[in-house]
């Protein structure tokens, strides 16, 4: 019996773009998102987050199966759009209204509300006005909001987490153009990184100057990283993959742990990378009460060689971050895939828990995304009977277990997702979810992987 430490925190996490819907109402402003999926070509069969999962109307349902679940936990992200339609200014009591009702709703049913701030979904105004993350003054705009958060909502929401994934804002919204705002360009990601490292930075130091000591809450960072294990032995190819793994994961969390971009990438791309002034990398470094991790996958890291081909490359990206990285990306042909493509290797989760804490001083660790999509599950008998996400669990969480075991700081689990919903670019066609969603009634339905989950997060115990 694998039993997991007392304390130890099962969750699950959703988006407000990927749920809510009402995108045009109670006076909600347009964010990136509602641009780019209504741009032909963009997202798959010209899907968009209009309605989504309706979560917008159908909270009080949600928190119920959330309750049903005896999850000790719920991270969701707030809206920008929803609090300040034009991303600064006037707030909107309604959307203000709105996380009101669902914060205590979840207090009541006795779950922690984990807030993301940013979820991806960046209000309009500031892109077209102010050209977004390119532009410095994102760093106050991003302040501004998030102390109507704190004001309005801080005396209850206790975990904050400022930023989810910049890797992926940066590399996939400006360098290979597949996400909002859906541009391409070589240098952007490393700019648009660069302020929101700030923008993270002032967060955190506003919420610990102002209102940490009276809210008693934690705030932090989620970054997300693949796991890159050398395809051989070979000192090249385990340089490759540590490389591989700075520019992934390093590149956002090197500045918060230590004030400065990893010594790879300042050697790979230096010229690229902007700098920070001695007051930035002072507000940066220690910019993290704990460790926020989203992983999903595994890949093979080798030392490009053009005399060699390594059967079943994959290659990533036009030039850019990818390209920067200077390294060829394969799968072992044994290894089993989601619906995403996605190799399923549960022993990468442990082994970049590992390199997390070897590298970083063990800190506190949340792994606050963690699932698979798997194929056919537009079919409700498949979906209902997702006994391959229930193995592909199994084998993740043990996973964990094993790290915690060899000492990490795990302190708890969030799975991706709460519930199937609109997966970005792949539309409503990629399922993630621990319940089945009718996207043309709303209807909602737990699947096998939901009671699986919640008997572990009921008895903290793997079931058998």
């Amino acid at each position: 019996m694998k039993s997991f430490p007392d304390g130890f925190l099962w969750g699950t996490a959703t988006a407000a773009y990927q749920i809510e819907g009402a995108a045009a109402e109670d006076g909600r402003g347009a964010s990136i998102w509602d641009a780019f999926s209504k741009t032909p070509g963009r997202v798959f069969k010209g899907h968009t987050g209009d309605v989504a999962c309706d979560h917008y109307h159908r909270w009080e349902e949600d928190v119920a199966l959330l309750k049903q679940m005896g999850v000790g936990c719920y991270r969701f992200s707030i809206s920008w759009s929803r609090i300040l339609p034009s991303g600064s200014g006037e707030v909107n009591e309604e959307g203000i209204a709105f996380y009101n009702k669902l914060i205590d709703a979840l207090l009541a049913a006795g779950i922690q509300p984990w807030v993301t701030l940013y979820h991806w979904d960046l209000p309009l105004a500031l892109q077209i006005e102010e050209d977004g993350l390119l532009n410095r003054s994102i760093v106050e705009r991003f302040v501004e909001y998030a102390r109507v958060c704190f004001e309005r909502f801080g005396d209850r929401v206790k975990h904050w987490i400022t930023l989810n994934e910049p890797m992926c804002s940066c590399s996939l919204g400006h360098g290979v153009g597949v996400h909002a705002p859906g541009r391409k360009s070589e240098l952007e990601p490393y700019i648009a990184g660069h302020n929101l490292l700030l923008a993270h930075a002032h967060i955190v130091d506003l919420y610990r100057r102002e209102f940490q000591d009276t809210q008693k809450g934690v705030i932090g960072i989620t970054n997300n990283c693949d796991w890159r294990e050398p395809l051989t032995d070979d000192p090249k190819d385990i340089e490759a993959a540590q490389r591989g793994l700075e520019f992934f994961l390093g590149w956002f969390a090197d500045p918060v742990y230590f004030g400065k971009y990893p010594d790879r990438m300042l050697a790979a791309i230096g010229d690229k990378l902007p700098k920070f002034t001695d007051e930035e990398v002072k507000l940066l470094k220690g910019s993290s009460d704990f460790f926020g991790l989203n992983h999903y996958t595994t890949m093979l890291t080798s030392e490009p060689d053009p005399e060699h081909q390594v059967e079943g490359v994959i290659v990533r990206g036009n030039g850019g971050v990818y390209g920067d990285q200077n390294v060829t990306l394969s799968r072992d042909p044994n290894w089993e895939q989601t619906d995403m493509g996605w190799n399923i290797v549960p022993w990468g989760c442990r082994k970049l828990l590992e390199w997390i804490a070897e590298r970083y001083d063990n800190p506190p660790i949340y792994i606050t995304e963690n699932g698979c999509a798997m194929p056919d599950e537009d079919d409700r008998e498949t979906a209902l009977n997702d006994e391959r996400r229930v193995t592909f669990l199994s084998g993740y969480i043990g996973a964990c277990h094993e790290a915690i075991e060899k000492g990490v700081n795990l302190k708890g689990y969030m799975c991706w997702s709460f519930m199937d919903n609109f997966e970005w670019a792949f539309g409503y066609g990629k399922r993630f979810g621990l319940h089945w969603v009718d996207f043309q009634t709303g209807e909602r339905q737990p699947k096998a992987s939901a009671k699986w989950f919640g008997q572990l997060a009921k008895s903290n115990v793997m079931p058998e």
